[in-house]
């Protein structure tokens, strides 16, 4: 008789949003999924904090805009705190300040509210496992964001090192091109796991310490 098959241990997600009639709707379509367990549903910063203090907790699925203390400074203190915490944000708003201060707080993905069930599951998941997923229109922004600020910036950035492989330079210029870790996994037909140690080895290699970073290397080494 064959061995019973272990249960894979849910994912322990904390959802935060400061309007109780998005707050609990959202927490119970996440709760449908059978790999997440909601723990937590938090109205502002400080009750995100408290939540993961109790943990203990995987990934937290973040406003930005909410009282007493909001998303951005949240996921700066996550981040400081709580390193082993994913940040995922899930927001109306998609603008540079939003964007680039959230990922520079620490946020691993970065959503818009019109995303589908789908898609938000699919980034707990991702950000749960280290990597990065960004919304087409959040990727776009971010591109536009990183190429102009190129352009107006003629000293080149610090060169590739010579030690990147031909694959990792691929990889390096599909996150140029503002791909996620799925469409560079379909476009090189690899899989997303090869693909994750791509990045986390030419990371290493060319110091770099996040895919904002990443999209500005590329285009500064003109491969976007």
């Amino acid at each position: 008789m064959s061995e019973p098959i272990e249960t894979q241990q849910k994912l322990r997600v904390v959802v935060a949003d400061d309007q109780a009639a998005v707050r609990e709707p959202l927490a119970a379509v996440l709760a449908l999924s059978e790999d997440i367990d909601v723990v937590a549903a938090a109205a502002d910063g400080t009750e995100v904090l408290a939540a993961v203090a109790a943990g203990p907790v995987d990934v937290v699925l973040m406003d930005l805009r909410m009282p007493v203390m909001d998303g951005i400074e949240t996921t700066r203190r996550l981040s400081e705190q709580y390193p082993q915490v994913a940040v995922v944000v899930l927001t109306t708003f998609a603008d540079d300040d939003s964007i680039l201060g959230a990922l520079g707080a620490g946020a691993r993905g970065y959503l818009t509210k019109n995303a589908g069930r789908q898609d938000i599951t699919r980034a707990i998941r991702a950000a749960a496992a280290g990597q990065s997923v960004l919304d087409r229109e959040v990727q776009d922004r971010l591109l536009a964001t990183a190429r102009n600020t190129a352009t107006r910036t003629p000293a080149p950035g610090p060169a590739l090192p010579q030690d990147l492989t031909p694959r990792e330079r691929e990889v390096l210029t599909l996150i140029g091109q503002g791909l996620p870790n799925r469409g560079i996994a379909e476009k090189l037909f690899i899989s997303e796991a090869t693909v994750k140690t791509h990045i986390n080895n030419l990371f290493a290699k060319a110091g770099i310490p996040d895919r904002a970073a990443a999209v500005r290397r590329a285009i500064e080494a003109g491969l976007a």
